[in-house]
């Protein structure tokens, strides 16, 4: 983001945001944080006229801040929207950090609970199956033991009894 751009969202004026990079500059070393915008890299507009009002065509070359050298501005700015973005800024690491600290290997050893109270209940499950299947085989083959007798049993009755009546001498 440009500078300008800056001090209009932190509340402040251009040539204060700068003054208080130039007093600050150690805390802006290296390309990361902060670099300076050549004058033939800034947009142009096609009208000849100059914008009205005090500090709207740009005379130096602005500055230019990567996310880092925002962060580092809100530290360095003394307005309170900076501070209040600072102070946000802080709340945001301090929360990442718990959040890599704590929360993902509690929930890994919550996830390897649950799988491993599924694989026993699963287990449960097909041992009660298996014994469900074992017993019904079981219980089918003495019914079919018990028709097979009640058949044999009823054979044997039908060939031993002797035919009721009166035998015609015709028939012999």
């Amino acid at each position: 983001m440009l500078d300008f751009d800056l001090a209009e969202l932190y509340g402040i004026e251009t040539r204060v945001l700068k003054q208080s990079v130039r007093r600050n500059l150690k805390r802006f070393e290296g390309d990361d944080f902060m670099f300076i915008l050549d004058m033939d890299e800034l947009p142009r507009s096609q009208f000849v006229t100059l914008n009205r009002g005090r500090g709207h065509n740009i005379k130096y070359k602005p500055f230019a801040f990567t996310e880092l050298g925002v962060a580092m501005l809100s530290s360095v700015l003394n307005s309170d929207i900076a501070i209040e973005v600072n102070r946000s800024i802080m709340r945001a690491f301090v929360a990442v950090r718990q959040l890599i600290t704590n929360f993902p290997i509690d929930r890994l050893e919550n996830v390897e609970q649950e799988i491993t109270a599924l694989k026993c209940y699963i287990e449960e499950v097909f041992t009660d199956y298996n014994d469900i299947n074992e017993d019904t085989r079981f219980q089918l083959e003495l019914i079919n033991e018990s028709l097979a007798q009640l058949q044999a049993d009823k054979l044997l009755m039908e060939r031993k009894q002797n035919p009721i009546g009166f035998i015609k001498g015709d028939d012999k």
